[in-house]
């Protein structure tokens, strides 16, 4: 399992980079931004809740002095990551939006140095620099690049809230199953969610919309693919691995969302991308280097 650590990893990644065909989908129905991360996060939370119902009911177990632990991983990381990303997006541009976003994996890796003591290697200062500078290429940078000070604010705030979920998870994942820990999770950000999506809303427009049908199960693969998968992949990963590491390695995201975007919306690929996607290819492959002898280091 430790082996395939860093494969679910980069599963995680490469699910969270197809995101973006279903949340373009789910905005022709008219739904907000805001509205389309509180579906995803509801919707993971109750598939998460029955599957672990169904598959092992004594995963629901948990001590009640770590709801703690699971509030922070569900609305400190899963809710405010993900509206703060959206709502980057819709007030600056999205390579800004992206680039703050992947501040993330440096966040973590000085979390991590204070709250883990983890060694700061040159083997991961040199893939941490290569995948945030393919980040920066992937994103687009250039053209417009006006940046606002709400906007630097809720883009570093994604990226922390991002970041978050591994460090958070480090903790819990010593104690419970990664089945557990995301469950609670999501429960958690899904109950915050309801606070800020206009349920009611939302409701209205699935009612109106003619093919309501084929929007469910939109929706329902918005929350599977996009959310149950990936996170479940994630966390049985972040078992195995730093994270630090583990940050870094799901930089494939915007490599995959790049390839997404040429495949499925026609959108060109330029030179600074596909620099940028062998920057990240580049930084994953350094990470995972079988390391010396005399100093062997756990990925």
């Amino acid at each position: 399992m430790k082996r395939l650590a860093p494969v679910f990893i980069l599963i995680a990644g490469t699910l969270w980079g197809i995101m973006g065909i279903f949340v373009r989908t789910l905005g022709t129905y008219g739904f907000t931004s805001i509205q389309i991360a509180s579906m995803r996060i509801i919707g993971g939370a109750v598939l998460f809740a029955v599957i672990t119902a169904v598959t092992d009911r004594e995963k629901l177990k948990i001590c009640v002095k770590d709801m703690v632990w699971f509030l922070g991983m569900g609305i400190g990381s899963i809710l405010m990551f993900t509206v703060c990303y959206f709502t980057t997006m819709s007030i600056s541009s999205l390579s800004v939006a992206a680039i703050l976003l992947y501040t993330a994996p440096v966040m973590v890796m000085l979390m991590s140095l204070v709250l883990f003591h983890e060694k700061m290697t040159g083997k991961k200062f040199a893939a941490l620099i290569m995948a945030f500078a393919g980040c920066v290429l992937v994103s687009g940078l250039g053209g417009d690049m006006r940046l606002s000070a709400g906007a630097l604010g809720l883009g570093l705030l994604s990226g922390f809230g991002y970041g978050l979920y591994s460090i958070l998870g480090t903790y819990v994942l010593k104690k419970y199953n990664p089945l557990t820990v995301t469950t609670y999770a999501f429960l958690c950000g899904g109950v915050g969610a309801l606070l800020v999506c206009k349920p009611g809303d939302i409701i209205g427009k699935i009612s109106a919309a003619q093919d309501r049908g084929r929007l469910v199960l939109l929706i329902f693969l918005t929350a599977f693919v996009t959310a149950v998968l990936p996170y479940l992949f994630y966390t049985i990963g972040l078992s195995y691995v730093k994270a630090s590491s583990a940050s870094i390695m799901a930089s494939v995201e915007p490599v995959v969302a790049t390839f997404a975007g040429v495949v499925v919306f026609h959108e060109d690929m330029t030179p600074a991308s596909m620099t940028g996607i062998l920057l990240v290819i580049a930084a994953i492959t350094v990470l995972n280097l079988p390391a010396g002898k005399r100093k062997a280091e756990a990925v």
